[in-house]
């Protein structure tokens, strides 16, 4: 690396002590009340998921925000409908954390002790503090492998506001759910019901998307009444609905892709920009926590695993936000990292819990490979400050990319993101999930 630029970042580089919630000092966040200013959304990126590190610096940035800045929401990668009984939960409602822990959050990301730890003290603010902080799912439900939690949360509703409609829906609709596979034990079930639903008939593909259709439309022109049974219910049931009718959309698009001649349209990020931006409607300042290429505000390509650009969830906030929103992004130099693969012979969805040491990055252009020529083991950089510099910026030029696994994601980091936090060596998650790929408890 240019000894200029290694010696500039060296000066202008925060460096942070601990990224533990309950050891690190808020005076070394300081520079963030700066970064942030006046944002209605602060995105804190992953390099990859099921990381100790990335569980805690979202955590300790979450607090931070939400005690020196007076955000009110926290948004994950996670599944929408599935949300609602964590933000009961952490607004003091009753439930089993670890059982709300394997439903309530998706993609098996809460199934760790960072997430426990984080709603916990969300709990514990929200009990001693008059302006609570509120957690929401912003993804598709199901971890992105059906419609059919989005379905169930709008009927819960309909039940008592329409039951007349909502008997017709049971009868009609939940029976063209019948193809997902019964077993959710393993790790990866959500492979086999992607199957399964790619194995319907066209009739049938088409009929659940018409009638998850009348279901969200009827939600929507009917609002009015259903309010008055309960306002906010009505609401929430409404975008529960809408976000299954984007999940029916995305697995539709997988289904269409074998004889496409068009480009393709990542529906999944679009989901994600509108609940967000819903969320929105109830928060004026929201933490949303996501990997690094949903947020940032660029396409996403990573040769030769994706090699169309994809619009992402940060492209769209920014759209509609600008600058009130700020992306901060996360690199690594090495570490270690949780992994699971398929049983040899196992059933359909069973994998197995495996580690894997990963060696520093060493492609060229990378932003991970020029933030760790400092050697610094954790740092916070503000890229304002390059975009600032005309002889840093140019020295930029050459950063065309981020690390993903073992391949380089194509990206402009002074346009995706406004700052990035370097950790030098990654560790696991402290997860429940065990060697045969099971958690504490099986999923139902």
């Amino acid at each position: 690396m240019d000894a200029d630029i290694t010696g500039w970042l060296r000066e202008n580089l925060v460096r942070l002590r601990t990224l533990e919630p309950d050891g690190a000092g808020y005076d070394e966040l300081e520079p963030l009340r700066d970064i942030v200013g006046d944002a209605r959304v602060v995105a804190i990126g992953e390099s990859t998921h099921r990381v100790h590190e990335f569980y805690q610096l979202r955590h300790l940035v979450t607090r931070f925000l939400a005690e020196e800045m007076g955000f009110t929401g926290f948004a994950m990668e996670s599944g929408f409908p599935e949300g609602w009984a964590v933000h009961d939960w952490v607004l003091g409602g009753d439930g089993d954390l670890d059982r709300l822990l394997h439903t309530g959050i998706t993609y098996h990301m809460g199934k760790c002790a960072e997430m426990r730890d984080q709603l916990v003290w969300m709990r514990e603010y929200n009990r001693t503090h008059d302006r609570e902080i509120r957690f929401y799912g912003m993804d598709l439900p199901d971890s992105s492998a059906s419609a059919l939690p989005g379905v169930t949360a709008a009927l819960a509703f309909l039940d008592e506001a329409d039951p007349a409609y909502a008997a017709a829906a049971r009868r009609d609709l939940l029976p063209l759910f019948g193809y997902l596979p019964a077993d959710r034990t393993g790790l990866a079930w959500a492979a086999p019901a992607i199957h399964a639903y790619l194995a319907l008939g066209t009739a049938h593909r088409h009929e659940l998307t018409a009638r998850i259709g009348e279901l969200t439309e009827r939600l929507r022109a009917l609002r009015v009444p259903y309010s008055t049974v309960d306002a906010t219910r009505a609401d929430v049931a409404l975008q529960c609905a809408i976000t299954a009718r984007h999940a029916d959309a995305f697995l539709a698009a997988m289904a269409a892709a074998p004889g496409r001649t068009y480009r393709g349209a990542n529906v999944r990020d679009a989901a994600m920009a509108d609940n967000v931006e819903w969320i929105l409607g109830r928060e004026e300042r929201v933490v949303v926590g996501a990997a690094n290429g949903h947020l940032q505000r660029w396409p996403y390509r990573v040769p030769p695993i994706i090699n169309e650009e994809q619009v992402m969830l940060g492209q769209h906030l920014a759209r509609s936000l600008g600058d009130r929103m700020v992306v901060i992004a996360t690199t690594y130099d090495g570490g270690r990292v949780f992994g699971h693969r398929p049983l040899a012979d196992g059933p359909p969805g069973h994998t197995e819990v495996f580690y894997e040491d990963v060696a520093p990055f060493t492609e060229p252009g990378s932003l991970d490979v020029l933030l760790a020529s400092t050697a610094e083991p954790l740092a916070l950089l503000d890229l304002r400050a390059v975009r600032e510099d005309d002889a840093v910026a140019r020295g930029f030029a050459g950063i065309d990319g981020t690390r993903q696994g073992p391949y380089k994601q194509l990206v402009n980091p002074l346009v995706a993101f406004d700052a990035v936090v370097h950790i030098d060596k990654i560790t696991p998650w402290h997860t429940f999930i065990d060697s045969p790929g099971r958690g504490e408890h099986a999923e139902r």
